[in-house]
């Protein structure tokens, strides 16, 4: 389902939607685990709180919520006070056990979900599904299965995420579930052939569904409020409010001694960041001498900000920078809201993203929707994201990457065109989570009407 050409209901240019364009409201089952922890999967977080606050803004007539959850954790869901919540099941720490988890989880979540939907229809529901978002996946639940494709490392990568006999049993499980699965979501037409390739998925059951920036990463001098139907607050959970005063960068900046030029990095400490390829371009630069064109002012080699990372990538990062001696060029911040990280993106000179794989693009899409220009490795969902608003070099090109940082770092004119370029897509990319949440309720009445 690819977005259309017109304004979707809510956006700023759209009319109203009209009563007989909505869809019917459908019971659905979701593994919301991810936002108990959203340190350890942060896009996955960021993913389930901007459509469950969707939904919550605008509920349907007929929807309603079977909510899976960790049974040690605190239940951040209760925050989406309008959502009609039928259940929440209580699940064990499953991700204990590592990749076997990978084998237990489908069983634990078929026996969880097992009577989610029963009388769904009695309560004006057209029908149930089950939506994972998560990765992991039922066996059976006798429910039309709808899945968000996040992360396709695992098959691009199978050395790093399939070494050993549970991890590729798990792999070839998910696999599986995913071919029989009556709806794929993904997020642009890159992600969609890869995932049809790797994964021999059926073309008809691959949706592209655009993914949208949080509000507070909106282009513009100051913070606006939050549109209907998009979530803000803590980082991926939340339900929609009125924005706050404006955070001011340069305070962030001297939080966090900061210089006033800085490059943001929003990445985890796993295989699918090309980091080793990042320190070796750092390093490579300062043994090259500082341009002589550079603003005084500005520090050389890059200074670069980890955002969005929990204690143990910040911890691991510093070691390998360490290791080739760029450790100075790496600062870190500490989990913020998104109001304060969206300052510090929207305040940096680049957003950079090496990556040997990426299946969302959605710290690109965010950095864009700043109007913060973007370096990225041109692999999986950023080349169709960044366009000619960024840099994109080869993966695992050290060279390369690293004439890219020093060309977004120290050449004004070309700094200058790319920010331009960045603020045109920001200004007219008018999608926010209640566009996304209207397709992902169109693909949901599509599914449980077929199984009828």
């Amino acid at each position: 389902m690819s977005s259309p050409a017109t304004p979707l209901a809510g956006t700023p240019n759209a009319p109203p939607l009209a009563a007989s364009d909505q869809p019917p409201g459908v019971r659905v089952v979701l593994d919301a685990r991810p936002l108990q922890e959203p340190d350890r999967s942060p896009l996955t977080a960021a993913y389930l709180g901007g459509l469950l606050g969707a939904f919550d803004a605008a509920p349907l007539i007929g929807e309603s919520f079977a909510l899976l959850l960790r049974s040690d954790l605190d239940d951040p869901t209760t925050a989406f006070g309008h959502l009609e919540v039928v259940g929440r099941r209580l699940l064990p720490p499953t991700h204990l056990l590592r990749s076997a988890a990978l084998s237990v989880d489908p069983f634990v979540l078929s026996g969880a979900s097992l009577g989610a939907a029963w009388r769904a229809e009695a309560g004006g529901a057209a029908g149930a599904v089950y939506h994972a978002a998560s990765g992991s996946m039922p066996l059976a639940t006798g429910l039309p299965l709808v899945v968000t494709l996040l992360d396709l490392a695992p098959w691009e990568l199978p050395r790093a995420y399939q070494r050993t006999p549970a991890a590729r049993f798990g792999q070839r499980l998910r696999g599986r579930l995913l071919r029989d699965a009556a709806a794929v979501i993904v997020g642009t037409e890159a992600v969609a052939a890869a995932a049809r390739r790797l994964l021999h998925l059926h073309r008809d059951r691959v949706h592209v569904v655009p993914y949208a920036p949080r509000p507070a990463f909106r282009f513009g001098p100051e913070a606006a409020p939050a549109a209907d139907g998009d979530a803000a607050g803590a980082p991926g959970v939340g339900p929609p409010r009125t924005r706050g005063p404006a955070v001011d960068v340069r305070v962030e900046r001297d939080r966090l001694g900061l210089p006033e030029r800085y490059l943001v990095y929003a990445g985890r400490y796993d295989a699918r960041q090309d980091l080793a390829t990042l320190l070796r371009a750092l390093h490579l630069l300062g043994g090259a001498g500082r341009p002589a064109d550079l603003h005084e002012a500005a520090p050389w080699p890059p200074r670069v900000l980890l955002i969005g990372s929990s204690p143990e990538d910040r911890a691991s990062l510093a070691r390998a920078a360490a290791r080739v001696d760029v450790g100075e060029a790496l600062a870190y911040a500490p989990r913020l809201t998104d109001d304060r990280t969206a300052a510090l993106v929207r305040g940096a000179r680049a957003a950079i993203l090496p990556a040997v794989s990426d299946a969302t693009g959605l710290p690109a899409l965010e950095a864009l929707s700043c109007g913060t220009p973007v370096v990225a490795s041109a692999v999986g969902a950023l080349p169709e994201v960044v366009g000619a608003a960024g840099i994109l070099v080869a993966p695992r090109d050290p060279d390369r990457l690293a004439s890219a940082l020093a060309t977004a770092w120290a050449d004004d004119r070309v700094h200058d065109r790319l920010a331009r370029l960045a603020r045109d897509r920001a200004e007219g990319n008018n999608r926010t989570w209640a566009d996304v949440a209207l397709d992902t309720r169109r693909i949901y009445a599509a599914v449980a009407a077929r199984r009828d």
